[in-house]
């Protein structure tokens, strides 16, 4: 049963749509948080709702995919989180109501189409939850609002400190290219696919475990990359004070590993702590996969493209020292078949999933053999491992014509 079934099964009327498709990053990997450039596609998978307006100022949802229905008033958003999946819903009414003036509430019944876990589906839940809340308020969000606003809900309300790359592919990837944003500045363009590149696909390759970015390490790696900014600059003050043209005043909250050149690391990395230094290494290698990335894309090397993920996802594993036994089966098993251009974690990559871009010729050969290998590993794991073949899509739009 999808959404608009279920809110007439409820509602008795006929409900509006929203709709924000999932995303990944071939390359780009955890740097994003730290300012860096990340590149990206939006999948033609998303998060679907059916909603109508409530013109008493009430919340109401109910998920397809979890238990629990959410409700809340506008006015009287609770201040601290609740530890369900309403607290997207929650901080997103919260950050937009500190902008704007709500009247009216909703409500709804949402649904993903996928599994939760690596493709931004808590930032698809929350962009999509907000284009039907600012509707029913008569309220026009630009691009760089939702990516904002939808950041400001995950970072101050639900607890994730995350970066802003998951809410800018949602926004403002386009079908058929591929999105580089520079996340100092937010600087972005889409980078159109290029006739003479091999077709390929988006394999998304779900563990079977889900994950919670707010419980998991991802913000530990995120306290360190800025902890060892914040060491890095001290060094390259008190040793080198001015040949590096560094900015006196920054403070710890405000460092990132992109305000300190690379040569800085180069010079004073050694005395980082041996983890300090890996997230080092990580971030400054990844930016360089980036660079090359881009033009291996406007080359149509699809072939090159994909050797820079996987070592993306080596690196990942080595240095930024993500990963679980499940998804680096899975990263294994995928960079060595033979079909699979690349393939890295997608997401923090505690849990959640892998992706890998895909000769669509072998895309049932790699899906089988995939299954085969990772539930030969992980037997108790049939029946929860999932997987499916994606194509690139637009960022935010209507919920017409897409895949549920």
């Amino acid at each position: 049963m999808y959404c608009e079934e279920k809110f007439r099964e409820i509602y008795n009327r006929e409900p509006e749509t929203s709709f924000c498709p999932y995303r990944v990053c071939p390359l780009g990997a955890h740097i994003d948080h730290q300012f860096g450039p990340i590149l990206g596609f939006a999948l033609d998978y998303g998060v679907h709702m059916a909603y109508g307006v409530k013109n008493n100022g009430i919340i109401e949802l109910q998920s397809m995919n979890f238990p629990k229905r959410v409700q809340f008033h506008i006015s009287s958003v609770p201040e601290t989180k609740e530890g369900d999946w309403g607290d997207y819903l929650r901080g997103a009414t919260k950050a937009i109501s500190e902008k704007y003036k709500l009247t009216k509430g909703l409500c709804g019944v949402i649904r993903g189409a996928l599994p939760s876990g690596g493709i931004s589906s808590s930032a698809a839940v929350t962009i999509c939850y907000m284009k039907a809340l600012c509707k029913v308020n008569d309220i026009e969000l630009s691009d760089s609002e939702y990516i904002y606003l939808a950041k400001k809900a995950e970072n101050e309300y639900v607890g994730v400190a995350s970066g802003k790359l998951d809410q800018s592919c949602e926004t403002l990837c386009r079908k058929n290219n591929i999105l580089f944003m520079d996340c100092k500045d937010d600087s972005y363009k889409n980078i159109p696919l290029q006739e003479k590149m091999k077709p390929f696909k988006i394999g998304i390759f779900f563990s079977g475990l889900e994950r919670n970015l707010a419980t998991s390490a991802y913000n530990n790696r995120v306290d360190e990359c800025k902890a060892s900014a914040f060491a890095l600059y001290s060094y390259a003050v008190t040793d080198r004070r001015g040949d590096y043209n560094l900015d006196e005043g920054l403070k710890f909250q405000d460092m990132r590993l992109r305000n300190i050149p690379e040569e800085i690391f180069k010079e004073f990395g050694v005395r980082l702590p041996t983890s300090w230094q890996k997230r080092c290494n990580h971030f400054y290698s990844e930016m360089h996969r980036v660079e090359k990335g881009i033009e291996c894309w406007k080359n149509g090397e699809i072939e090159s493209f994909g050797r820079l993920i996987n070592e993306s996802g080596m690196s990942s594993i080595v240095n930024y020292e993500c990963g679980s036994p499940w998804l680096i089966k899975l990263y294994d098993i995928l960079s060595k078949l033979d079909g699979v251009y690349g393939a890295r974690f997608s997401g923090a990559g505690f849990k959640g999933c892998c992706m890998a871009l895909i000769d669509p010729e072998k895309a049932e050969y790699i899906k089988e053999t995939v299954e085969r290998e990772y539930l030969k590993e992980f037997p108790s794991l049939n029946g929860k491992y999932k997987a499916y073949i994606c194509s690139t899509a637009d960022g935010v739009g209507k919920a017409e014509g897409d895949r549920f």
